[in-house]
């Protein structure tokens, strides 16, 4: 049998290549040849699994105001990519989407120096349509794509997203009216894309920015299709496996692949809320402690 180890990131957890690492360790334990492909979406590690190397560290707000250094990252051709995680990351220890800004991103964007610019959107605590952002931003540095790990319009952004960022019923109610009156916003709106990272989507469209679906793209780039016809098995997974797997997200987009291509596919999370059809979904622990040894005894029992 050929394994492929290609799961997303544990968020907070484990980077994507670690997790790769991991389980491409507990299949060789197995007896089982395997390949570690990391993979993302445009969320955390996006920049990580593409090559992309850091060029300079800018001090940024985080999306409390609190100060943070993040990354400007380069790939091979130049083109500079910044990831909003890392400078407005969703932090379990401070959930507040009422109050979270997209500040410390649009600080960030505006040191860049570059032809051109990747901005990979995921992964963030704000719901706030970009509004921080925009109060720094009023012109993109450099032609601009942006990789969103969700395909959601922005009207969608507070009821799909916003209770993972600690809202209430009551709060995203509110936060949906809030995203609604951006009018500046709304000739975006429907934009798919639109609602990823809190609407930060929408934000930079309307800068002109084009958005792209994160998932596909990065799969794209790592000849990812190719790989799964030379493999058995493909494993993939995230730290949650729920509706939004498959809106975009990598371990969605890494299954669908593996569907075209009649692979077989295990889809793995530290928890598992939704069955995903066509994989074979398993859940971890759910211990992130206990995460390293889950991923190596889930390679050594695929193996069996």
């Amino acid at each position: 049998m050929r394994a492929l180890a290609s799961p997303a990131s544990l968020k907070g957890v484990l980077s994507a290549r670690d997790a790769a690492a991991l389980l491409a360790e507990g299949f060789r334990r197995g007896g089982v040849e395997a390949k570690a492909l990391p993979i993302a979406d445009g969320g955390e590690g996006t920049a990580e699994v593409l090559g992309a190397r850091v060029r300079e560290r800018v001090r940024v707000s985080d999306a409390f105001g609190r100060p943070r250094d993040a990354p400007i990252r380069a790939l091979a051709d130049g083109t500079a990519v910044v990831e909003a995680a890392e400078a407005i990351p969703l932090d379990p220890r401070r959930l507040d989407p009422l109050t979270a800004s997209s500040r410390g991103l649009g600080e960030l964007i505006a040191r860049v120096e570059a032809d051109r610019l990747l901005v990979c959107l995921g992964g963030t605590a704000n719901v706030d349509g970009g509004a921080g952002l925009r109060e720094v931003v009023r012109e993109l540095p450099a032609p601009t794509t942006v990789f969103c790990d969700a395909l959601v319009p922005l009207r969608d952004a507070a009821r799909r997203f916003a209770p993972q960022k600690g809202a209430t019923p009551d709060q995203v109610e509110l936060l949906e009216k809030q995203l609604a009156s951006l009018s500046e916003l709304a000739p975006y709106a429907e934009v798919p894309g639109a609602g990823a990272a809190g609407g930060l989507g929408a934000a930079l469209a309307a800068l002109g920015a084009e958005l792209v679906p994160g998932a596909r793209e990065v799969l794209d780039r790592l000849s990812f299709r190719d790989r799964v016809r030379e493999a058995d098995l493909v494993v993939t997974g995230e730290g949650t496996v729920d509706e939004t797997t498959t809106t975009g997200k990598a371990p969605g987009e890494a299954l669908r692949v593996c569907l075209d291509e009649g692979t077989r596919c295990v889809v793995f999370g530290g928890r598992v809320v939704v069955e995903l059809a066509g994989a074979e979904t398993v859940a971890l622990s759910g211990d992130p402690a206990r995460a390293a040894t889950d991923l190596i005894a889930l390679g050594e029992k695929l193996s069996s």
